[in-house]
């Protein structure tokens, strides 16, 4: 903040230099005045004296005259270049006044009008944050210093939401909503942090807030999401799938989520059709074997010197010849290694990616420092096994991940 105080003294200098200089030339003006009539009073003198000595008969009138002329020509050469100027009779006083004024008048203005907080927020926001947290207490700070800023107000939502603070990205995404109108995205995003802050519990508001939204946008996909989530956890099965049948109609091809909410839509298929068959008196309910396989984990020495006891581990089994997306995946951090892990076919993300459906499988474990499953810093993987109940399997970490 130096730089600003060194520009703002410097326009209070200037300030100071239109109010002070009329002063300065004042004076200067008074001393020039003061000179010339001291010229004038010697001239009136002179020719007063040159008049005695003509009546005394000592001095002739053509010497009279040319002597007269003499002294009017050293008054002329005296005050010649100096042009005799008037000022306003402001006098010395009120200038300084108000010189003395303007400051203080100045700085108090700008404590009570003034924007210094503002300022001072814009140079945090222009160097890039390092941390989530440096973030947050900047955004925080925004809606502090700006409450009326709806952008600050969203921002800070999303970022709660990404710190699974839902309550009071509920608050932040109220704000926002008062600020900017009640558009349908931000409805939704209200919505979503009421639902997860208020314990997965349907309410009459959140009723009130889904149904503007979806009026406003039938397609608006954070709302679609939530009723597909709130109708699946009521095991209202066809109504989950009718809305994230929706969303993913909405989602482009290459969006990461689809597989996520198409693996719902037949999760909430299966659960229909066993809650269907539970239901049939004619139909005996028959349980299906799960497979369960034992997963041995450890750290290679070499590794454990490089890790952090909260770096996370992700272990997973895939299909030896496919398809990309695991078949069971559990995670855990580097603190808890050594340890065993058990993946079965209730761990299965899609009803027909389970670990019994596959002849053959891979094991595999990351270390991700930033908790990213997709890559990290050190992994390990396993031959191709044939999964079998009540096997248990070695893996250990102790390759660096590279890209």
């Amino acid at each position: 903040m130096i730089d600003f105080w060194f520009g703002a003294a410097a326009l209070l200098l200037v300030a100071l230099a239109f109010l002070l200089l009329p002063v300065v030339r004042g004076r200067r003006a008074q001393t020039e005045e003061d000179r010339t009539a001291l010229n004038v009073a010697l001239y009136e003198e002179r020719v007063q004296e040159l008049s005695a000595q003509r009546e005394a008969g000592s001095l002739e009138t053509g010497q009279f005259d040319v002597a007269r002329a003499e002294a009017a020509r050293e008054l002329l050469d005296d005050t010649e270049g100096g042009e005799l100027k008037r000022f306003g009779a402001l006098g010395r006083g009120l200038p300084l006044i108000a010189a003395l004024l303007v400051p203080v008048a100045g700085i108090a203005m700008y404590w009570h009008w003034g924007a210094l907080d503002r300022v001072q927020l814009a140079r945090e926001f222009s160097t890039q944050p390092q941390t989530m947290q440096e973030m947050l207490a900047r955004l925080e700070r925004a809606v502090e210093v700006q409450p009326d800023n709806a952008e600050a107000w969203y921002f800070l939502g999303r970022t709660y939401m990404s710190q699974e603070r839902p309550e009071e990205a509920a608050q932040a995404f109220e704000q926002t909503v008062r600020l900017a109108g009640r558009q349908p995205d931000l409805l939704g995003q209200w919505a979503q942090a009421l639902y997860f802050g208020g314990g997965r519990q349907w309410t009459e508001q959140l009723q009130e807030i889904t149904r503007e939204a979806l009026h406003g946008d039938r397609n608006e996909t954070t709302t679609l999401g939530l009723m597909g989530i709130a109708a699946f956890e009521e095991r209202r099965f066809a109504d989950a799938m009718e809305y994230w049948g929706r969303l993913v109609a909405l989602l482009p091809e290459q969006d990461p989520s689809r597989a996520a909410i198409q693996g719902g839509i037949e999760r909430a298929r299966a659960e229909m059709g066993e809650a269907r068959a539970d239901d049939s008196d004619e139909t005996v309910a028959t349980e299906t074997p799960v497979l369960e396989l034992e997963v041995q984990l450890s750290l290679a020495p070499e590794v454990l010197k490089e890790v952090r006891s909260d770096d996370t581990v992700f272990v997973f089994a895939r299909g030896a010849a496919g398809p990309p997306m695991p078949l069971a995946v559990k995670r855990l951090t580097v603190a808890e290694l050594p340890t065993t892990v058990t993946l079965s076919d209730r761990d299965a993300m899609m009803p027909e990616l389970r670990l019994s459906n596959f002849d053959q499988i891979r094991l595999a474990a990351r270390i991700s420092r930033a908790g990213d499953a997709t890559r990290g810093e050190w992994r390990g993987e396993s031959d191709a096994v044939t999964p079998s109940a009540g096997d248990t399997l070695e893996l250990s970490i102790d390759t660096a991940d590279t890209p």
